[in-house]
């Protein structure tokens, strides 16, 4: 925008309207620029005004000019058809957008030079130090696992410092900027803190060194009560009801609120914190804490669900609170749980009770674990057949609250992938050779500080090559899906990967399910110096999501011979239709055990409650006409039609295999 000089006329009339300059001179507006609309506003430093020309339509239904009134200025640009006033203090060093509404605002400032949060330093998973994220505003999941993580590659960590370090001076300045069409409304101090386009911010008590990266995609919104300090939060993000932050990253399409507390942690996409404490926390995407007994501290998470009064503790210690644990993907917390770190947490697993054994129970996933008698019990692959499980895969997509067509995270759904069927396969290994050593008929077996009763670890192997059944079976249909075949040559062909990547151990970088060797050949580039910018290891996170079917199959083509003992490059149609229809009988099977364990939901026993001055009948009717009857259940429906459409998925496969035979 050009600007000119005030008139002698505008500089008299702005006078006479109560406006005071310490030089006229550095006071600069708009061709079109009119002194209607600016009272009472002192003017210090280098100031440019564009026009006031709009009015602003407030809820109820009350209009307001865009104005300049009660307020102090120094070295601030306002951009056009804004209205600010009633600054009690003052504002300085801003650059102020288009359409912005700026009402009853103690303090906005920039003192020096600021990083606006990028570059802070948060001491996550150990409260001593030594697992450090630089946080900044491209930062995913998956670049800070790696940074707190893989510490046992120092010139790595040394990288990704200087990459950091570079992002956060290239945009450092002693000027902050507030985007286009943002609201601020009585707020408190707000220092060195950038805002972006269509941000809300009202009623915070005080945002100091932080950034807040919303635009018209998805606004962010930052409430009643808030405080803020050394932060970063992105798009779509909602902060309200007296949220406390120190230190923290807050993802894209997060909510904290009612008086959550938080200090050097970091929250990624779809995250939600209410009413409890977090401390030193990796919550990785969708990690949910809604009650105000819970404790989070010292913790990796994702996908999670805490408990009322869940909690963990790291301070069995004498060298400071050095202990950290793990809760893998998909993991909950029942009320009242307590884990005692360190510790790790297979997969899918539900935690029961008090455990302060240090468990491992990273190979055994979708288990339970159980206090009894001061002992952790653990119940292999058991969640496997929990309609919670199922229910919680089917809502992570759905709730995805993420508008922001610039997603940082690059977000995995699957329950069952390489990364948890690669420990299913472990798992089985474990159990058997926990039955070959102890022997067949022991009644309680040992694992990891944990004990497994004998009918709980053949069940759980049972669990596991049902699940494996299902994975491999899954991946064989998809590839061969739609393509009528002449003979067993043309199958080998189809069924021969695309990709030699894929194959080996395959890891859950924070949501992000990849093989690792993508990952070690990603790391290796950055060390070398060639992967040299943060937006170049976030295109390298998106291609992996992108192509992980392609690098799926490619590690389920080696598993069929280490599974059902066929060489795929000897497959015939008479295998496939052996895979499937063990296939078959483990999706159905498995649909089975979740059609019973929802029939629970709807037993004599969990209608008590119902039916408050009842007959037994008025208590069924009651819970129908609140939770509506069983075969009715959108959830059932929905598992029938699964077994129908699966079996039929599978009949069809089978009648192209039989052509070939015949």
């Amino acid at each position: 925008m050009s600007y000119r000089h005030l008139t002698s006329t505008e500089i008299d009339q702005l006078k006479a309207q109560g406006c005071l300059a310490d030089d006229w001179q550095k006071v600069w507006v708009a061709p079109t620029f009119t002194t209607t609309y600016v009272h009472d506003t002192r003017f210090s430093g280098e100031v440019k005004l564009g026009v006031f020309e709009n009015e602003f339509e407030l809820p109820g239904g009350i209009r307001k000019h865009a104005r300049l009134r009660w307020a102090t200025l120094h070295n601030v640009t306002i951009g056009n058809n804004c209205l600010v006033e009633n600054i009690q203090n003052y504002i300085a060093n801003y650059t102020i957008g288009d359409n912005c509404f700026i009402e009853n605002v103690d303090l906005m400032l920039v003192d020096g030079v600021s990083t606006f949060g990028n570059g802070i330093e948060v001491a996550v998973l150990n409260e001593t130090g030594g697992r450090e994220v630089a946080i900044n505003d491209k930062l995913s999941a998956h670049m800070a696992y790696i940074m707190a993580l893989y510490r046992h590659r120092p010139e790595l960590t040394a990288r990704l410092k200087e990459l950091t370090d570079y992002y956060s001076q290239k945009y450092a300045s002693n000027v902050g900027t507030i985007g286009n069409n943002v609201r601020i409304m009585n707020a408190g101090v707000i220092e060195n803190v950038r805002i972006g386009e269509y941000a809300k911010i009202c009623g915070a008590n005080r945002l100091k060194n932080g950034s807040v990266n919303s635009n018209a995609e998805a606004p962010v919104y930052i409430g009643h009560g808030v405080i803020c300090d050394d932060f970063i939060v992105c798009s779509g993000s909602h902060i309200d009801d007296g949220t406390m932050l120190t230190r923290c990253f807050v993802g894209q399409a997060c909510k904290l609120g009612h008086n959550y507390s938080a200090s050097d942690s970091l929250f990624f996409s779809n995250c939600q914190g209410e009413n409890g404490e977090a401390c030193a926390i990796f919550a990785g995407p969708f990690t949910v804490t809604h009650h105000k007994s819970t404790l989070l501290i010292a913790g990796m998470f994702s996908f999670m669900n805490a408990g009322s009064g869940s909690n963990q503790s790291n301070h069995m210690y004498k060298l400071g609170p050095i202990h950290q644990g793990t809760l893998e993907r998909g993991s909950k917390t029942t009320s009242d749980s307590y884990i005692l770190w360190p510790a790790r947490v297979g997969a899918f697993s539900l935690v029961m009770g008090r455990h302060s054994g240090h468990c491992d129970t990273t190979n055994l996933p979708f288990s339970y674990l159980i206090e009894k008698d001061d002992a952790t019990y653990l119940v292999p692959g058991v969640n496997l057949r929990s309609v919670g499980t199922i229910r919680d895969a089917q809502k992570w997509p759905k709730r995805d609250k993420r508008t922001d067509s610039n997603r940082l995270d690059f977000i995995n759904y699957n329950l069952l992938s390489p990364y948890t069927i690669q420990k299913m396969f472990k798992g089985r290994d474990i159990l058997l050779e926990l039955r070959h050593a102890s022997g067949e008929l022991s009644d309680v077996y040992s694992y990891y500080n944990t004990k497994i009763t004998n009918s709980a670890l053949n069940k759980g192997i049972k669990f596991y090559e049902t699940a494996i059944h299902k994975f491999l079976g899954n991946s064989l249909i998809k590839r061969l899906e739609g393509i009528d075949f002449k003979n067993d040559e043309e199958i080998r062909a189809r069924l021969r990967p695309d990709t030699p990547i894929g194959s080996g151990e395959w890891v859950d970088i924070s949501g992000l399910i990849a093989p690792k060797t993508e990952i070690d050949y990603l790391l290796d580039g950055i060390e070398r110096g060639e992967i040299n910018r943060l937006k170049y290891i976030n295109a390298e996170f998106e291609r992996m999501h992108r192509n992980y079917y392609t690098y799926e199959w490619t590690w389920a083509y080696e598993r069929i011979e280490e599974f059902y003992g066929i060489h795929p490059e000897e497959m015939t149609a008479a295998d496939v239709i052996s895979i499937v229809e063990k296939w078959k009988a483990a999706v159905v099977g498995l649909d089975h055990m979740v059609y019973e364990d929802a029939k629970k939901e709807f037993s004599l026993a969990a209608m008590t409650g119902f039916g408050a001055d009842g007959s037994r009948r008025e208590k069924k009717l009651d819970f129908e006409q609140v939770r509506g009857d069983f075969e009715s259940n959108s959830f059932v429906t929905a598992v029938l039609k699964h077994i129908e459409a699966k079996s039929a998925l599978g009949d069809e496969l089978i009648e192209r295999m039989k052509k070939i035979q015949n």
